[in-house]
């Protein structure tokens, strides 16, 4: 069915990268401000439990079809380019020339007024990262679409869940005293998300005459020394001992950022690379273009402050874990019907459960990050740091929201798959192992106030290696899987009797 904007007199954008980190807390703020939003996305499925997701349209599509982009663009003003592939292996740098060249004819095509493009923050006259310099590119064929574009570039962007933010948090939080490469004495400007958002939503209004590269930065200048010790000091630790050592390269410092924080090998490779040199603004004409936002550019120590207390409170809007760069590529599972043919193991435990299926379901869907999985936390710890050091996700990605999950979010090393909430999750493993993972729990109602648990964990494994692999961890998965039903249903049981006792007390 073909979609088009109803005009009414509101502006109309379409957002590319809804579900990343900016794309995913931009589209509520242009709605709020007023735009008619089409959000263009690989799988739409990942907005099933976004709280806008019936006040948008949805295109879905790959950026490397110009069909599908065609018809995103039908009838929009504003194109908002907001995908990259920072952490994908292979030749991205093709890929992202290909995207960029769709969109910028798909804009043209269509008669879009304005595309506006988040870039990186760098030096000029200075060899560039791969990254960065497929992030330059992508800016220049936007810039030379025919449609008024302005590139807007930003470096270290700190808000909760942000990537450069989550680095410098665990590297600050585990490390008392840190060896460092040279690069923590460069330069940086950082930004507060929110006003990366600001001036992303006010490039809307810019005059159709300007078609440019635009530096945006917050109104402190740090090294990356610095932005660790401000960060500690407005966590309330003591300010950290950093003692540089020139012989870390930048392949070794993303091998010791991968194993003491969250963020995987692929995605610290091309942010180290990009710290390389300094990243400060060049020039600062956007305050001729956009006027500062009420109150001015948030300071670094505030928008760490406001980071932190999002993320106090449980509320993190957007996070990098759950942003398609953070995902494993993997199949979706083939329903029972299409086992046959695969070579498949499969783990199931049953037990029932004297809770309601609400109680059982809330431990189900509260399950991982600070809650754990309920049977041997050294063993799960200790395969997620075996993880880490083939350059994984490991296990301390953690959860967003403390009691809440949404379809497509990352959970650990896992990844949300699929969400009937109140009845079935499936959990997709992104850790590395030879085969492909999943984990299903599960909960039936029996009675009012009783419930079934069921538990599937399955495996199809890769060749020789993945036979051997499930053979080697069978005798933990002999006590793991049982004591996780176990404890999992014990705790039902209890919430249980608390609601049962704190009724009581209220009659």
């Amino acid at each position: 069915m073909r979609l088009v904007f109803i005009h009414m007199g509101k502006r109309r954008a379409v957002v590319t990268g809804a579900t990343g980190y900016i794309g995913g807390r931009l589209v509520p703020r242009l709605l709020d401000a007023g735009f008619e939003v089409r959000v263009f996305v690989r799988n739409a499925e990942k907005l099933l439990d976004v709280p806008w997701r019936r006040r948008v349209d949805i295109v879905e599509g790959d950026m490397s079809s110009r069909v599908a982009l065609d018809e995103a663009c039908r009838g929009a003003d504003v194109f908002y380019y907001l995908v990259h592939s920072m952490g994908q292996a292979g030749d991205f740098e093709s890929l992202e020339t290909t995207a960029a060249t769709n969109a910028a004819q798909a804009c043209a095509a269509a008669g879009v007024r304005r595309i506006v493009y988040l870039g990186g923050l760098h030096p000029t006259a200075t060899k560039l990262s791969k990254h960065l310099r497929s992030r330059a590119e992508v800016g220049q064929i936007l810039l030379a679409s025919g449609v008024p574009t302005l590139a807007l570039q930003a470096g270290v962007i700190i808000g909760s869940g942000s990537t450069s933010f989550e680095m410098i948090r665990h590297l600050t939080d585990v490390l008392p005293i840190m060896t460092a490469p040279k690069w923590v004495g460069n330069l940086i400007q950082p930004i507060a998300v929110r006003d990366v958002l600001y001036y992303l939503i006010r490039a809307a209004d810019v005059s159709p005459s300007v078609n440019r590269t635009l530096d945006i930065g917050g109104p402190d200048v740090l090294t990356y020394g610095d932005m660790m010790n401000e960060y500690a000091v407005e966590a309330g630790m003591r300010k950290r001992t950093i003692i540089r050592l020139p012989v870390l390269t930048p392949y070794l410092a993303s091998q010791w950022v991968n194993l003491v924080t969250p963020i995987p090998r692929a995605l610290a490779v091309p942010i180290i690379a990009s710290l390389q040199h300094d990243c400060v603004m060049s020039e600062h004409d956007v305050d001729e273009l956009i006027p500062r936002p009420e109150g001015g550019l948030t300071p670094y120590r505030r928008a760490v402050h406001l980071a932190l207390e999002r993320m106090a409170e449980g509320h993190i809007e957007t996070s990098w874990q759950n942003t398609s760069i953070a995902s494993a590529p993997s199949d979706p599972l083939p329903t029972d019907p299409e086992w046959a043919g695969f070579t498949v193991y499969t783990d199931e435990r049953t037990r029932e459960c004297a809770a309601s299926v609400e109680e059982l379901w809330s431990v189900i869907e509260s399950i991982g990050g600070d809650n754990g999985w309920y049977s041997m936390p050294m063993a799960w710890g200790a395969r997620g740091a075996v993880d880490k050091l083939v350059g994984g996700v490991g296990l301390r990605r953690g959860r967003t929201n403390a009691t809440v999950l949404r379809a497509g979010e990352a959970l650990d090393w896992w990844r949300v798959e699929r969400l009937d909430r109140g009845r079935f999750l499936r959990l997709r493993a992104e850790m590395k192992v030879p085969g492909r993972a999943w984990l299903e729990l599960s909960a039936e109602a029996v009675t009012p106030t009783t419930s079934r648990y069921r538990q599937r964990a399955i495996f199809f494994p890769k060749g020789l290696a993945g036979r051997l692999y499930w053979l080697s961890v069978l005798p933990f998965h002999g006590l793991i899987f049982p004591g996780m039903a176990k404890r999992i249903v014990a705790e039902a049981v209890r919430i249980s009797k608390e609601n049962h006792t704190r009724l009581i007390a209220n009659t």
